[in-house]
This record gives structure tokens, C-alpha cells and sequence, in this order.
């Protein structure tokens, strides 16, 4: 009997009907025979004539799936910058503002944090309706459906003349495709990218996000002298190009081979595996992947039923895991980041310069660069050493711009102290460099990697739904705080860093180079985070993952204070059955071996 299986109150012999093979096969050939109504499972192949040449990483097929799956975060991107442009523009304020500053239209606080933030209340929504979408429909499909949502909300927005609340409804609209993006986006590249580079792939979403930004801001440069509403429509009206490069490119992409296999497409998950190694189907970092999914997805039909939304919480390590998700993304928004970003063009025409639109140019072109290294960073580094160090640095930075905004521009005049706006800008674009090569790429990593697949896709859209939540209160009362408390806020945004840097180190596991099985492993035997860059599984060992506990309906198939302290516990193991060539004989005449010899016992790892 093996941990697995003591871990569970007893390992059924009989699947429910929700299990995909007749044999569960073991790459050593053996196999248990249990009772089946779907088609059986192809057998793995022979490891000892698997190919074992070596492994591509980058390809042009994984490059091709990076670009245009991270398209998802340049539409998200190219909204946030766009936005930031527009309400500084004559003709957009002539048509939706509401109030009058110096003789000219302005938008009050309350009508320029709507605009701003329903595009969040959009994403929130759109963020927790993808998941139950993209498991029944697939994660291919998905995506292009969110980027028609996308279309949408464009189209209502573009074909307005002077009601706000068309803008409004229209960005709305368009934030339950970004919404949706965002949650499919790392999604995908975590479950079809190679392990080796999954984290830079991953990352690649906010690398998208910052061209995004970047190239909005310079649309919007060369637009916002014309005084017609040809200076925000042709944005607007550029923003469909990247959506349906995205939606039609995804088409011709495979699909997850996680969600085939679980949908029985078995071969067709073994060749998209094959194809993004770009390796013969049956080569050893194949089989190696395929036998992972198969165990765990044979273990999670093996407690029956199907599993309720309320299990993200009741799993095994879950709600550490969903909350710990929350968290980071939370923090992320709060880091203050997009503070620059949506109001960036309002922030630095209050320091006295003559063309703000240039202002923004320069952070956006920073945010973009500066992500670059961030994914490399992610992969030489390790995802804690990043997050800690950059809010740090990050909270220096904020201190120092909140503290001169504050205390030495001149807020009425800012004319008369040009070198303090100088040096805000200056500090911005050291902080908006930590942002990008740290906390903006790498956080979207760690939540794509920190999750087992049963609760995957439901566990990422809560960890989404709380950064969209947060960039909503971030956009819609930013003009309300800054109004009140100045370049004092910075302060807020300061302590939100540092905070961000304690929880990294406190909370966060290390997952740099592991399989998602082995994250999932670190995190169900409570290995403390300060450990976690040293921790490794012992070799051949099976590891103790949340979708190999058998876990029947609502996560009630274990003993939870059982499972507290399991790594001190002995550990029973089996023992492969001997062949010609290696393995252990009995020559005793007893049949010693099938008295029960066959089991060792051995001391799990106390350390971990």
C-alpha cells in the first residue's frame, strides 16, 4: 500500500463511471483490472523503446502559441492605455464631460472613475464566468468567443455620438472578453507549454499587456491633436485588429491536451504534447507527461461523482492555496501600477508639463523593456527572489515620489519647480522598471502554476476576480483619493509593496523548474516557503498531489487531520515486480514474495 492510497480512507476498486481506462496501466506492465463503461485508454508505451533524443524547447509552434495566446493581455493592455489618452482629448471631454474647469469641459470624479472603472466590473465578471466555459467547451473555443465579446463592446463604444453611458455599457462589454482572456490566457500556456519555459511563457501575458499599453499611448499621441472624434475612434477602431489576429490565429491552435485527455481524446493529447516538444510520440518527455496525467486524472474520477465549486475551499491545501491567489493578484493591482497607467496623462499634466501624451510614451516604452528581463529573471532567479526584491524596491521608489509631490512641488503653480517634476517623473519610471521585470509578468506565473487541474480553471477566476476587483477600486476612486490627499497617496500604494514582499516570503513556495504535480506536492505537505527553493521529491517516489488523493465529492474522500503532519509519517511502498534483468527474485522455494515480501517500508522524508 502506498502514501497515496493511505492517504485516502480506502482506494476504491471500482471507478466511477466518470474514468476513462479499463486497465490502469503502469508503465512496468502491470495492471489492475476495474469496470468500465467508456472506451479504454491506450496502454502507455514501452519506456525502454522510447526515443530519448533530445528535447526542443523553443519551437516555432510553442513561439507561435506564446504570440498569439499572449494577444489576450495586448487587448487588455491596449484598453488600459487608451482609456488614459481619451480623457485628456478635447473633442472626447467636449462630448461626455460633465463639468467645467477654466472655462473648459472637464469630467467630475464621479463620471471619469465610471469610465475608467467599468471596464473592471466587466473583467470581474467575465474572470469568474470563463471557468465553468472553458471546462465544458474547451480552452481553445473559449478564447475566441471571449475576443467576439470583446468586439462587441468595441462596436458599442465607437458607434456613439454624445451619450457617456454608451461608452460605459460598451467598455463594460469589452471588460467580459478581457475578463475572460485573462483567466484562459495563463490557463492555457501552463497547461500545453513545456515545464522548462512555462514560467517566461506564462509571463509573456503581462509582457503583452505592457506592449499594449505602449503602443495605445503612441496611437494616442499622434491622434489627440486633431480636434474631431476621429482622435479617439481611430483607436478605438484599431483595438479590433489585435482581436482578430487572436480569435482567428487561436482556431488553428491544438487544444489543451489536459482538457482532451479529460474529455477521452487521448491520442490527440499524446500528439499536442509530441508536436510542442517537437518529439516523436513516443518519446520518454511524453510518456513522462502523459503517465503524470493519466494518474491524476484516473485518481480524481476515482472518488465518484462530480466534484462542487465550494471544493477550491474544501480541498486538500485549497484554501491556502485560493486565498494565497487572491492575495498576490490583489497586491498586485495595489502595488499602484496602474495609478500611472489610467491616470497617468491626468497625473503629469498636474506637474507642469506642456505635452503630458509625451509623459506616457515614456512610461509605457519603460513598462515594455523592462518586462523583457523579467522573463528571463522568472527562469534564472525563481519566482520568490523576484517578488520580494521588486517590492522593495518598489515601496523606495513610491516613498520618494509620494514624498516630493507632496512636499516640494509646488501644486499651484508646478511651473515653478520644474526640476521636482523632473524628478517625480524620474522615480515613476524606476518604479513602473520593478513593476515590469518583477511583479507585473511574474505573479500571473505563480497563480497559472499553484493550483491542481481539478480545480484549475475555478481556483484561477477567483484568484482573477480579486485583481479585477481591485483594479476597480483603483480606477474609480483614484480621483476622489488624489484629490483629497494629493501625491500623498503614494504613500498607500508604498505600504501595499512592502506588503506584497512579506507575503511572498512568508507564504509562497518556489516553483521554479517543477512540474505542476511537484508544486502541488509542496503545498499539500506544508513545505515551509522559506525551504521551498531547496525542497526536492525523493526519486521515485509517487508525490502526494491533490488529484491523486481520490477524493470523493466535496473533498470529503480523505481524513483532514490526517493529513496535517503526513510528512513525519512512514511510508509503505510497493515494489515493481521483478523481471529478467533486474529487480528482487525469491529463490527461497517459500514464495516468500507472495506472503507480502514484496512491500518495503521506509521513512518518508521528515524534512519536508
Amino acid at each position: 500500500m502506498n502514501l497515496l492510497s493511505r492517504f485516502g480512507k480506502e482506494k476504491k476498486e471500482e471507478p466511477s463511471s466518470g474514468s476513462n481506462s479499463s486497465l490502469d496501466h503502469g508503465l512496468d506492465g502491470g495492471s489492475v483490472a476495474v469496470k468500465e463503461k467508456k472506451p479504454p485508454m491506450p496502454a502507455n508505451r514501452d519506456m525502454e523503446k522510447a526515443h530519448n533524443a533530445p528535447v526542443k524547447i523553443v519551437s516555432v509552434r510553442v513561439f507561435m502559441m506564446g504570440v498569439l495566446v499572449s494577444m489576450g493581455g495586448f487587448i487588455f493592455g491596449f484598453d488600459t492605455g487608451q482609456i488614459s489618452g481619451f480623457l485628456e482629448m478635447s473633442d472626447f471631454k467636449r462630448r461626455f464631460a460633465d463639468t467645467a474647469k477654466n472655462g473648459q469641459p472637464a469630467f467630475s470624479n464621479v463620471r471619469s472613475g465610471t469610465i475608467v472603472g467599468l471596464l473592471s466590473i466587466g473583467t470581474l465578471i467575465g474572470a469568474i464566468i470563463a471557468a465553468p466555459v472553458a471546462d465544458a467547451s474547451g480552452r481553445r473555443p473559449s478564447i475566441t468567443f471571449w475576443n467576439i465579446i470583446f468586439i462587441i463592446g468595441v462596436i458599442v463604444q465607437i458607434t456613439t455620438s454624445n451619450h457617456w453611458w454608451q461608452i460605459v455599457i460598451g467598455r463594460w462589454i469589452a471588460g467580459l472578453g478581457v475578463g475572460g482572456l485573462s483567466v484562459l490566457t495563463p490557463m492555457y500556456q501552463s497547461e500545453t507549454a513545456p515545464r522548462q519555459i512555462r514560467g517566461a511563457l506564462v509571463s509573456c501575458y503581462q509582457l503583452f499587456i505592457t506592449l499594449g499599453i505602449l503602443i495605445a499611448y503612441c496611437i494616442n499621441y499622434g491622434t489627440e491633436a486633431n480636434d474631431t472624434a476621429a482622435s479617439w475612434r481611430i483607436t478605438m477602431g484599431v483595438g479590433f485588429i489585435w482581436t482578430v489576429i487572436m480569435g482567428v490565429g487561436t482556431l488553428f491552435l491544438k487544444e489543451s491536451p489536459r482538457w482532451d485527455y479529460r474529455k477521452n481524446k487521448i491520442e490527440r493529447a499524446r500528439t499536442t504534447i509530441a508536436k510542442t516538444y517537437g518529439v516523436p510520440e513516443n518519446h520518454w518527455e511524453v510518456e513522462r507527461e502523459m503517465r503524470e496525467i493519466k494518474t491524476k486524472f484516473d485518481a480524481e474520477n476515482a472518488g465518484g461523482g462530480p466534484h462542487p465549486f465550494y471544493e477550491v475551499f474544501a480541498g486538500p491545501r485549497m484554501m491556502y492555496r485560493t486565498f494565497l491567489g487572491m492575495a498576490l493578484l490583489a497586491l498586485q493591482q495595489l502595488t499602484g501600477a496602474n495609478f500611472f497607467f489610467y491616470y497617468g496623462t491626468t497625473i503629469f499634466s498636474a506637474t507642469g508639463l506642456s505635452n503630458s501624451f509625451v509623459t506616457s510614451i515614456i512610461l509605457g516604452t519603460v513598462n515594455f523593456f523592462c518586462t523583457l528581463p523579467g522573463l528571463w529573471f522568472v527562469e534564472h532567479f525563481g519566482r520568490r527572489k523576484c517578488l520580494i526584491t521588486g517590492g522593495l524596491w518598489m515601496f523606495t521608489c513610491f516613498m520618494i515620489f509620494a514624498s516630493i509631490g507632496h512636499f516640494a512641488l509646488d501644486q499651484a503653480d508646478p511651473a515653478k519647480t520644474p526640476q521636482v517634476g523632473a524628478a517625480m517623473i524620474v522615480f515613476a519610471c524606476f518604479f513602473i522598471a520593478g513593476f515590469a521585470s518583477t511583479w507585473g509578468p511574474i505573479v500571473w506565473c505563480i497563480i497559472g502554476e499553484m493550483y491542481p487541474s481539478r480545480y484549475r480553471a475555478k481556483s484561477m477566476a477567483l484568484s482573477t476576480a480579486s485583481n479585477w476587483v481591485f483594479n476597480f477600486l483603483l480606477s474609480f476612486c483614484t480621483p476622489f483619493v488624489t484629490a483629497e490627499i494629493d501625491y500623498r497617496y503614494g504613500y498607500v500604494f508604498a505600504a501595499c509593496c512592502l506588503a506584497g514582499a512579506l507575503v511572498t516570503y512568508f507564504f509562497v513556495c518556489e516553483s521554479q523548474g517543477r512540474t505542476l504535480e511537484e508544486v502541488d506536492t509542496m503545498y499539500i505537505l506544508r513545505v515551509p516557503p522559506t525551504r521551498s527553493s531547496h525542497w526536492r521529491p525523493e526519486e521515485g517516489e509517487e508525490l502526494v498531489t491533490a488529484d491523486a488523493l481520490n477524493l470523493t465529492p466535496g473533498a470529503r474522500g480523505i481524513g483532514k487531520t490526517d493529513a496535517v503532519g503526513m510528512e513525519s509519517e512512514v511510508r509503505m511502498e510497493s515494489v515493481p515486480p521483478p523481471t529478467e534483468t533486474h529487480g528482487i527474485t525469491d529463490v527461497s522455494g517459500t514464495d516468500f514474495s507472495a506472503m507480502g515480501a514484496g512491500v518495503r517500508q521506509q521513512s518518508f522524508n521528515a524534512s519536508l
